[in-house]
């Protein structure tokens, strides 16, 4: 099959699309022909050696996969070949088939394309778990989301508003910003004068919560900008500066500074993250959320995808297509 493989630490281009053995699915797993591969932020990060794990090379990046399942190791009894799925993996998606624990693997709605799917479950299931388990984000609750036009900020708008929410949304550009009100954002705003801003549409409130997975300058006017018993939810670090916060603004304002890392909710709550996509799904088939998906490039040009994602000019969600590269 073909696939993309990271055969060093080092730059995106350093990606390579060659032949390599198809996998074989081992005890419990799955074995996925793949129709829709999705690329985050994360995967240029672990190509580069810059994410909290690293994999011993070569491997083959990617963390989601859409399509129908080829093959079954033993005991999985819940899938069969030929089910719709979509499946997480800690790598190896960039891949024509891709084996993945059966426990990874969810059963997709027909009405759900696989493209849809895909975008649900890192940067949709990043910002689902954000705004539920670590926010718990109610309804009437005014929501900050920093770098809204990004797939996981267009998620957290979405997700907020289905919460109930009031969002305001800020993005650096007018078509950005365009695209976070078409996702539901009651506001859009730019990074310029940021916090005048923000005291104007809160009234100087303040926000009760704001995601933020951006990092850099964003970010202090983000912990001044909390209302009292606010949660200040930290991300990631698109700009690439990792801030420093002034701990005195978080006893001033009562507000509480809470971490997001979806990959350990995923390992630790197995449960929890079970219920969650059950939700997005739900959501999805009912019409309440709908993704946006920015473009769609075969298997061979995921490097200059996910570089392009790195370069944060996407619009949402970028979908690697395998079939018939």
């Amino acid at each position: 099959m073909k696939a993309m493989v990271c055969h060093e630490y080092g730059p995106i281009s350093g990606l390579r699309y060659e032949d390599v053995p198809d996998p074989v699915p081992g005890d419990n797993e799955v074995l996925i022909n793949a129709r829709a591969i999705g690329v985050n932020y994360p995967d240029g990060l672990l190509v580069q050696g810059l994410y909290q794990m690293k994999h011993e090379t070569p491997f083959i990046p990617g963390m989601e996969a859409a399509g129908t399942v080829a093959a079954v190791g033993p005991g999985v009894s819940e899938f069969k070949p030929g089910d719709r799925v979509v499946a997480m993996v800690d790598r190896g998606a960039y891949a024509q088939k891709v084996a993945a624990p059966a426990s990874r693997v969810f059963a997709l709605p027909d009405t759900m394309p696989f493209d849809d799917a895909c975008a649900l479950m890192c940067a949709w299931g990043t910002a689902h778990h954000a705004l539920r388990q670590r926010a718990r984000l109610q309804s009437g609750e005014t929501l900050l989301v920093l770098g809204g036009a990004g797939s996981t900020g267009l998620a957290a708008i979405s997700i907020g508003k289905a919460i109930g929410a009031r969002v305001i949304a800020v993005a650096s550009s007018e078509t950005k910003r365009e695209a976070c009100l078409e996702s539901g954002a009651d506001v859009a705003l730019p990074y310029e004068d940021l916090r005048d801003a923000l005291k104007r549409e809160t009234g100087g409130r303040g926000v009760d919560v704001a995601f933020d997975p951006v990092g850099g300058a964003a970010f202090e006017v983000a912990a001044r900008a909390m209302a009292r018993n606010g949660r200040l939810l930290v991300v990631g670090f698109a700009s690439g500066e990792i801030p420093k916060l002034a701990a005195n603004l978080v006893l001033l304002k009562e507000s509480s500074v809470v971490g997001v890392f979806w990959g350990a909710f995923v390992n630790n709550e197995p449960d929890a993250y079970a219920e969650n996509n059950r939700e997005l799904f739900d959501w999805h088939t009912g019409g309440v959320i709908k993704t946006r998906i920015d473009e769609s490039r075969p298997l061979a040009e995921a490097a200059d995808a996910l570089q392009r994602i790195l370069d944060r000019g996407a619009i949402g969600k970028t979908i690697i297509i395998p079939q018939g590269d």
